[in-house]
């Protein structure tokens, strides 16, 4: 599965962003779906996940009351909608499929910047 963030780029304190993640190559109604995060200098961090149906979604403590994520199989996409950012929220956020707990393919990534 190939799959190309956009939506990154510079926002204020408090302010939102919504990444949207394109899938092809195959369709994302066979995956669990999540995005990570590499913060510089630090391991990349999980920060959202969904299962195949949509139904159960997961979130990162730091995170969790201000992201959803979600997927719209008839556009092929998974989106992050981030809320209330903070500048600890600056990072590569990179969309991943995820087999069997483990994320699998990565996009190329989108930077956002929080200040």
């Amino acid at each position: 599965v190939q799959l190309v963030e956009s939506g990154g780029g510079s926002v204020q304190v408090g302010g939102s962003l919504r990444l949207p993640c394109v899938a092809s190559g195959d369709t994302i109604g066979r995956y669990c779906m999540g995005w990570f995060r590499q913060i510089p200098d630090r391991e990349r961090e999980g920060v959202a996940g969904i299962v195949t149906g949509g139904g159960t979604q997961y979130y990162a403590d730091s995170v969790d009351g201000r992201f959803t994520i979600s997927r719209d199989h008839a556009e092929n996409t998974v989106y992050l909608q981030m809320n209330s950012l903070k500048p600890e929220d600056t990072a590569v956020y990179y969309c991943v499929t995820v087999s069997d707990g483990v994320p699998y393919d990565w996009g190329q990534g989108t930077q956002v910047t929080v200040s």
